[in-house]
């Protein structure tokens, strides 16, 4: 029991280790995404930091098999160089205690990725999107150094120049819903408020254009203009997308593909981790050749499974595919150890 609960807590011990690394990388990699689309809009640091939070557990369910991967590979690197592997073998338990904890964690593991998976990560994912679309949307005409066809709302676009706080070569597109028409507004100069949820546009010396469903087209020139528009961050469905979406919600709309990619992903977990202890634990074969070969082998499953998921496959083929690539892996695995042993 004691020789159990060691070995556990050093495999988990490597785990968050391994777990901190490549969550910190991804998540700065991610911030600084972030950083770069928002820079230009002079959003505060607070912001686009506390909105990178709501990655954290995406990308977790991403990287965890390729924590495994890593995480079992040092873990028992290390107890193999402090010759700690054979000091427990030679009580006579043989690999009881080896077989014992990698079932344990990899129970505790599925367990606790499955909860990921199938629903906190994308409901905290769903927030994201969410939150991102508004800090992206929500401008402050103040801060902003330029633009470069700005979205105010669904069917208004600003363009300006700005010297000095003050705005030259206004230039808005806008759809009236009212009357059915496409409107273009051009002003040399004038002033952008921002309050209560309403742009109001003071333009000076321009022409308005207007075009109806007919391509009738009307001209309209000006001294002075006032032009209200309505900010309206309405939330849109099409910001959403699969990684959104719970169990619950793949069910109701009969998203038997995407729970197929979240089972696979369980499917894979339990692979790596079944892999890693036929190809190495069994045989205590920590070589280098050995290693890479498992890296190669798991990495290059994980690989294939992403394209495939990102590919427009259906769910029969989806399965076939990563079933045939399975047994092929699992045969070249055999005919190693066969070949090893001659």
């Amino acid at each position: 029991m004691k020789i159990n609960n060691y070995l556990f807590i050093q495999l988990i011990k490597y785990f968050f280790l391994i777990l901190f690394i490549f969550l910190s990388v991804a998540w700065i990699l991610q911030l600084t995404r972030l950083f770069t689309i928002t820079n230009f809009m002079h959003i505060e640091i607070i912001d686009v930091l506390m909105l990178s939070l709501y990655l954290i557990p995406n990308i977790i369910t991403v990287i965890i098999p390729f924590i495994i991967i890593f995480g079992l590979l040092l873990c028992f690197i290390k107890l193999n160089k402090d010759n700690e592997l054979i000091a427990i073998l030679t009580l006579g338990i043989g690999l009881r205690p080896f077989k014992n904890t990698l079932l344990i964690f990899s129970v505790i593991l599925v367990f606790i990725f499955s909860f990921l998976n199938f629903y906190l990560a994308p409901k905290i994912y769903e927030i994201y999107k969410f939150r991102e679309y508004d800090l992206r949307n929500t401008l402050d005409l103040n801060n902003i150094g330029f633009s470069n066809f700005l979205n105010i709302n669904k069917t208004t676009i600003l363009d300006f120049t700005k010297i000095n706080n003050r705005y030259y070569d206004i230039l808005i597109s806008f759809k009236n819903e009212e009357e059915n028409k496409e409107n273009i507004v051009y002003a040399k100069e004038g002033n952008i408020i921002n309050k209560n949820n309403q742009y109001n546009f003071q333009l000076k010396d321009g022409f308005k254009i207007s075009i109806d469903n007919q391509k009738q087209i009307e001209k309209l020139e000006f001294l002075d203009y006032i032009l209200k528009v309505s900010v309206n961050n309405i939330h849109d469905k099409k910001i959403l997308d699969k990684n959104t979406l719970t169990i619950f919600d793949d069910f109701n709309s009969e998203n038997y593909l995407n729970i197929g990619f979240k089972i696979v992903d369980i499917i894979l977990i339990i692979f790596i981790i079944s892999l890693f202890y036929f190809n190495n634990l069994k045989k205590i074969n920590f070589t280098n050749s050995n290693n890479v070969y498992f890296i190669i082998i798991c990495v290059s499953v994980l690989i294939i499974n992403q394209i495939l998921k990102n590919s427009e496959i259906i769910l029969l083929d989806y399965i076939l595919i990563i079933t045939s690539i399975i047994f092929i892996t699992s045969l070249i695995s055999f005919a190693k150890k066969r070949y090893e042993q001659n």
